[in-house]
């Protein structure tokens, strides 16, 4: 079965963290899959994929129409790719879901080697895992997150420089007061202490240290 001939089908997929997602597929890259679920155009790295199916007509639950109206970042004339889209996405609002149960809001700034530079009116600057990143769905032209104008949301909001790597750039937040993946718990909030043999060293509040994996860590904001 050649999945480009089931482009136009519904399915349903289970993505990383036990999230459910269904829809039409709209395309199929070398390791980003599209869906449209009726309101949003999905970009979904096939790596968070751990199951799927297409669905029978008894088991839709909502008849989806196609617009004309199409994501702001789609392409016919190339093979999507998750890395294309990230920089087709530059500079455009955007969702993204990465963790913590919740999802992000704001724009792409930078796309770096294995991370991506993210700007959140709720928490500025963010570096976001591209391993960690489940989809990603760009607004409509019209759409501002939380409503805010073009004032709110400012066009070169950092003056940091960026390092190639995510490892790189924690090792750079060394001093700093950080919390990483969303604040989750109180055992990613502390300040960097150090970054050796794959671990960050991190200072909480108490001044206890606590040794982070990372390889999971997903998200990355300054305080």
């Amino acid at each position: 079965m050649k999945l480009k001939d089931k482009v136009g089908n519904y399915i349903k997929l289970e993505i990383s963290g036990n999230k459910i997602l269904s829809g039409i597929l709209i395309d199929i890259g070398s390791d980003l899959w599209v869906i449209y679920n009726g309101n949003d155009f999905l970009y979904i790295p096939i790596i968070h994929i751990q199951n799927w199916k297409f669905l029978r007509l008894d088991e839709i639950d909502d008849i989806i129409t196609l617009s004309d109206e199409q994501s702001p970042i789609f392409n016919h004339n190339e093979e999507i790719s998750l890395r294309k889209t990230l920089t087709a996405a530059k500079g455009i609002f955007t969702e993204i879901y990465v963790t913590s149960k919740q999802s992000l809001h704001g724009y792409i700034i930078s796309i770096m080697n294995n991370y991506f530079v993210f700007y959140s009116p709720i928490y500025k600057t963010m570096f976001i895992s591209l391993n960690h990143l489940k989809w990603l769905i760009p607004y409509t032209n019209s759409q501002r997150p939380y409503g805010l104008s073009n004032a709110n949301l400012p066009v070169n909001p950092s003056n940091i420089t960026f390092a190639r790597s995510f490892e790189v750039q924690i090792d750079k937040l060394i001093g700093d007061l950080i919390v990483f993946n969303i604040g989750e718990n109180e055992n990613v909030i502390g300040k960097v202490q150090g970054v050796k043999n794959n671990f960050v060293e991190l200072i909480t509040a108490k001044e206890d240290p606590v040794y982070l994996n990372l390889h999971h860590i997903k998200t990355v904001h300054m305080t």
